[in-house]
């Protein structure tokens, strides 16, 4: 498993948006500003999030983004499934394989995989910002 800019700016914008929930909806010029990134990147991971239901987009004046829900029931993998698209540590977990049934690395694989989602399925946003 690799978690890649996607991943990481998917929880970039979530922590920024809980950290000013009850603000109302927040810009991502100003999120771009205060995380330091770049306003392109992080566009591309709300139009995802929002995409996922996570976040809720307004546009106008007063426009911007905010959370769908109360940032303690956000769980980090499903945040992160939203940028990534896979957490799986290899990608015959996703696509099968024809070696499956023969694959003696594959059980090794669905544990690993089954240790990494428990861990980020355990963590919600609240406990990133707290």
């Amino acid at each position: 498993m690799f978690i890649t800019t996607k991943g990481r700016n998917a929880l970039k914008v979530m922590i920024d948006l809980a950290q000013h929930e009850g603000e109302g909806f927040i810009s991502l010029t100003d999120i771009a500003e205060r995380q330091k990134e770049s306003l392109k990147y992080l566009e591309a991971s709300a139009k995802q999030l929002s995409a996922s239901g996570l976040v809720v987009s307004a546009r106008g004046k007063n426009g911007g983004y905010k959370l769908a829900k109360h940032a303690a029931e956000y769980s980090v993998a499903e945040i992160l499934i939203s940028g990534e698209g896979s957490l799986a540590p290899v990608s015959c977990l996703d696509n099968g394989c024809e070696n499956a049934c023969t694959c003696q690395t594959l059980p090794l694989f669905k544990e690993l995989d089954e240790v990494i989602m428990n861990f980020l399925n355990s963590k919600s946003l609240i406990d990133l910002i707290q």
